[in-house]
C-alpha cells in the first residue's frame, strides 16, 4: 500500500535516486526555505511578550520530528515532582484527539497513556495552550504546568526550557521542514536551559553530540538519560506485570505506531527476545478492530503466541476484542544517567524564585 508518509521520508532521506527524485528534493527545499522564514518571524514576535501565568512553566520539547522520548521525559518530572508536594498538570496538544469518546479515549494516545499512568496529576488536553493553562489554574489549583511538546509554544513565558535530543539521530539531515526533519532552524536551540539526551546505550560516546550542543548553546546543561525496560503487562489481564525477562529466547511478533519504532524493537531485542515479525503502523495510527484482526492473523500465521507493544499503542487497542492470544506491553522507564544531581539542583530552584 503506497504512503505518502513514507515516500516523503525515503524521499528527504535519499533513498529513492533518479532524476526527478532529485527535482522533488531541489523543490522541497524551496519549501523548506519559505517555511523556515515564516518560523523565524512567528517566533520572534510571539517571544517579544510571552504571556505570564500564575504558575511555574516547565516546556519539554524537540527540535526534530519523531520520537525522542519526550512523553517518558515528561512522565519522569511529574513523578519527581510530585514526590516534592508539587500540585502538576500535564498540558497537551493531544494529537488525534476525539472528543467524541468519553473520558481517558477522547484524549489522544499520548495523553491517555500518561493519565493512566500519572494518577497523582492532571492532563489537560487543548491546542491552545494558553487556554488549557487557564482551565489548569482554574479548576485544579496547580502550581506547576509541563507543557508536553512545548519548544514551539513560542506564546507563554517558561521558567525551564527543556529540549530532548535522540543521540542516534540528533539533528535529523539538518534541513528544515519539509525538505527534512527540523521543526525549527537550529539557532532555536539557543532557547534551552537543558539538554536531555535520549535513545543512548550504555557505553555510547556522546562527546561529539555534546560539543555541537555546546556551540549552539554554552550556557545549557547537558544530563544523559536511559530508557529501561521495567517489564510487560499484560493486556488480557490488567494489573498483571511480567518481568523483564519473561520472554527471553522467544520468539514473538510486535507491532508500534510511534515515531521511533527502531528504538521501541531494539530494547525488546535487547531483553533477549527474537522477533520473528515487525509490524509498524504511522505514528499515532487509529487502529480500527480490523487492524487488531490482521496483527493476530499474521501471529498465528507464524505461529507466534506472543505479541508485544508499547504502552501507548496499548492504551489505544484496549477498546478492542483481544481473542485467545498473549497481548503484553513492554513498560519503559527513564533514569537520567549523568548530571542528574544538577538537573534536580535546576529544576527544585525554580521553586526558591
Amino acid at each position: 500500500m503506497f504512503s505518502l508518509r513514507g515516500y516523503l521520508h525515503n524521499l528527504v532521506t535519499c533513498k529513492i535516486k533518479g532524476p526527478l527524485a532529485a527535482f522533488f528534493r531541489w523543490l522541497l527545499f524551496v519549501l523548506s526555505l519559505v517555511y523556515g522564514f515564516v518560523v523565524r518571524i512567528m517566533a520572534g514576535f510571539y517571544r517579544l511578550h510571552p504571556a505570564h501565568v500564575n504558575c511555574k512553566v516547565i516546556s519539554v520539547g524537540n527540535i526534530t520530528l519523531g520520537g525522542t522520548g519526550k512523553t517518558s521525559l515528561v512522565e519522569y518530572l511529574v513523578a519527581k515532582l510530585s514526590l516534592k508536594g508539587n500540585k502538576v498538570a500535564v498540558l497537551t496538544r493531544g494529537y488525534k484527539r476525539d472528543a467524541r469518546l468519553a473520558g481517558t479515549q477522547g484524549m489522544g494516545d499520548e495523553p491517555a497513556m500518561l493519565q493512566k499512568k500519572l494518577p497523582q496529576a492532571y492532563v489537560v488536553v487543548d491546542k491552545n495552550r494558553l487556554r488549557g493553562a487557564a482551565r489548569a489554574i482554574k479548576e485544579y489549583a496547580v502550581n506547576t504546568l509541563v507543557l508536553d511538546d512545548g519548544l514551539q509554544q513560542w506564546r507563554i513565558f517558561k521558567d525551564l526550557e527543556i529540549v530532548t535530543i535522540d543521540v542516534q539521530s540528533p539533528f535529523g539531515n539538518l534541513r528544515l521542514l519539509p525538505a527534512g526533519f527540523l521543526r525549527e532552524p537550529l539557532s532555536a536551540l539557543g532557547r534551552a536551559d537543558v539538554f536531555v539526551l535520549t535513545q543512548s546505550y550504555p557505553g555510547q560516546d556522546t562527546s561529539g553530540i555534546e560539543a555541537s550542543l555546546r556551540k549552539l548553546n554554552s550556557r545549557a546543561l547537558i544530563v544523559e538519560s536511559r530508557h529501561s525496560p521495567e517489564g510487560f503487562s499484560n493486556l488480557g489481564k490488567p494489573g498483571e506485570i511480567l518481568s523483564a525477562d519473561t520472554f527471553k529466547g522467544k520468539s514473538v511478533l510486535v507491532f508500534s505506531a510511534i515515531g521511533n519504532p527502531l528504538a521501541f524493537e531494539n530494547t525488546v531485542y535487547s531483553l533477549g527476545i527474537n522477533i520473528a515479525e515487525a509490524l509498524r503502523f504511522a505514528d499515532h495510527h487509529d487502529y480500527a478492530q480490523a487492524d487488531l484482526d490482521d496483527i493476530l492473523r499474521q501471529a498465528k500465521e507464524k505461529n507466534l503466541d506472543t505479541i508485544i507493544t508499547t504502552e501507548k499503542d496499548a492504551v489505544k487497542i484496549s477498546r478492542f476484542r483481544i481473542k485467545q492470544v498473549g497481548i503484553f506491553s513492554l513498560n519503559i522507564k527513564l533514569s537520567i544517567t549523568k548530571n542528574e544531581a544538577e538537573f534536580d539542583r535546576r529544576l527544585f530552584k525554580l521553586y526558591s524564585l
